[in-house]
């Protein structure tokens, strides 16, 4: 089984649409920029991966994320050639803080904000008449989350479009809650080199519309071959190398393919001791002795760890990467850690290449594991 996708949205810090985030990623462009939503004073950290929308005045405002959901959504809708008001499509929202900037607004400065504002399908159902939409709080790989859920949607007749979304703005006690518990102050993420010292928060969101075979209005941007998750619950933040593995042979078999049929892996990537170190295992676990092996790259060293809507925003990069054929550079990686030794990291610039499928990955706290592989699709 496939499915087609044939609409990309999205907004970063990098870039207000899929193509600008890309053609940033590859040029090597970073978002980082000094920490504007609250006052860094208070904090080791004095970076993050921002949109900058705030304004003249610079003061932070409430339902960010809420209306970049809109903004990707739309744009995706209108990539695939669909009624931006067509209210029998299904939207699923994975996201890791929902609007809880806007509560913490609400509370320290008395930003207007009421009950209804804090779900997302208020939203869509003002801006395109959604009667269907759920959210799904499945930490950072809640998008590829909802992207098996989709498929699954599709599969059992529920719908023959779905749009899959994800979005995130940073929030002041998240972003506190990180500079107190990592053990070093990272200027900037910088995942598998041996000096990254730990997360950076970015801002973003991300919307892909996913189509049953036949029944797309325009070109197919990339081939869903198969989604895999799992949720092995071992430990709150250290993730586990063989509940990976699992995760991306099983991505392996659903789409039909080998390792060695993998060109390009979507990496995970948040520049942790512990996350980079275990991913990069079963990484090299999965793909030993598959000849030459894939490329390898990872893009929050650009944009940030966009939370629940990261690892769509992988998939995007993937598409478009399958598509032309250039692979976007690990920014910042110099030292790349013992654990990836043999890997093919894509470094310094980017990297071209003949590409037909590729693989993503995203893990989330709590053992949450998501991978999806993808075929080149026939997008012009």
């Amino acid at each position: 089984m496939s499915w087609d996708i044939t609409g990309l949205g999205a907004v970063a810090s990098i870039g207000d649409n899929p193509r600008a985030v890309y053609d940033a990623l590859c040029a090597g462009r970073s978002g980082l920029t000094d920490l504007h939503s609250f006052d860094g004073d208070k904090y080791r950290a004095k970076q993050a991966y921002e949109i900058d929308d705030r304004g003249p005045d610079g003061a932070d405002r409430p339902l960010r994320a809420t209306r970049w959901l809109e903004t990707a959504v739309e744009q995706a809708l209108t990539d695939a050639g669909l009624d931006t008001s067509a209210d029998d499509i299904p939207v699923l929202v994975g996201t890791t803080l929902r609007e809880q900037r806007s509560a913490e607004l609400w509370w320290r400065d008395g930003a207007p904000l009421t009950v209804r504002d804090l779900h997302f399908g208020s939203a869509l159902r003002d801006r395109f008449g959604t009667a269907r939409s759920y959210t799904f709080a499945n930490a950072c790989a809640a998008t590829l989350y909802t992207l098996g859920m989709a498929t699954d949607m599709i599969e059992l007749g529920l719908a023959d479009t779905v749009v899959v979304a994800g979005t995130d703005s940073i929030t002041e006690s998240a972003f506190g809650t990180l500079d107190r518990v990592q053990n070093e102050t990272p200027r900037a993420l910088r995942p598998f080199d041996r000096a990254r010292a730990g997360m950076l928060m970015g801002e973003g969101s991300v919307a892909v519309v996913v189509q049953r075979k036949g029944v797309a209005r325009t070109g197919v941007h990339a081939v869903v071959r198969g989604v895999s998750m799992n949720c092995d619950a071992a430990h709150p933040t250290a993730p586990d190398p063989t509940t990976i593995s699992w995760a991306i042979r099983d991505a392996h078999r659903r789409a039909g393919l080998k390792a060695d049929e993998i060109d390009l892996v979507m990496l995970h990537g948040s520049g942790t001791q512990l996350n980079d170190s275990a991913e990069a295992t079963a990484v090299s676990g999965v793909f030993e002795g598959a000849g030459v092996g894939p490329l390898l790259t990872a893009v929050k060293s650009m944009t940030g760890h966009t939370l629940g809507g990261s690892g769509l925003l992988s998939l995007i990069t993937a598409a478009f990467a399958l598509r032309h054929g250039v692979v976007p550079p690990v920014l910042g990686l110099t030292d790349p850690i013992e654990e990836a030794a043999g890997l093919r990291l894509v470094r310094d610039r980017a990297a071209t290449a003949r590409l037909s499928t590729a693989q993503i990955n995203a893990f989330g706290f709590g053992g949450i594991n998501a991978v999806a592989v993808l075929e080149k699709g026939d997008r012009p």
